[in-house]
C-alpha cells in the first residue's frame, strides 16, 4: 500500500501506480476496470527532476521493503 501526499498537501491519496507525464507526476487510482482515475500528485521544473522524484518514492518503498508506505511529494 502507498499513500502519497500531493504536492500542494491537499490530498492523501492511495495510488496503485505513479507515472511521469513530462513534468508532472501523476498517481493512478483504480477500483475496476470501470472506475479509473488519476490525480496530479506534483509538478516540476524539468522531466529530469520528476524522474528523480519518481526514484525517490522507489526508493521509500524498497527501505519499507514492499510494507504500507507513505511518500510526501517534494516542493521542488
Amino acid at each position: 500500500m502507498l499513500w502519497i501526499s500531493t504536492q500542494d498537501k491537499q490530498s492523501l491519496i492511495n495510488v496503485k501506480e505513479v507515472t511521469v507525464k513530462g513534468k508532472k507526476i501523476k498517481g493512478f487510482v483504480s477500483g475496476s476496470t470501470l472506475d479509473e482515475w488519476s490525480k496530479d500528485l506534483g509538478k516540476y521544473e524539468s522531466n529530469e527532476r520528476a524522474l528523480e522524484v519518481l526514484n525517490e518514492i522507489f526508493m521509500k518503498i524498497e527501505e519499507n521493503n514492499g510494507v504500507s508506505t507513505t511518500f510526501v511529494m517534494p516542493k521542488e
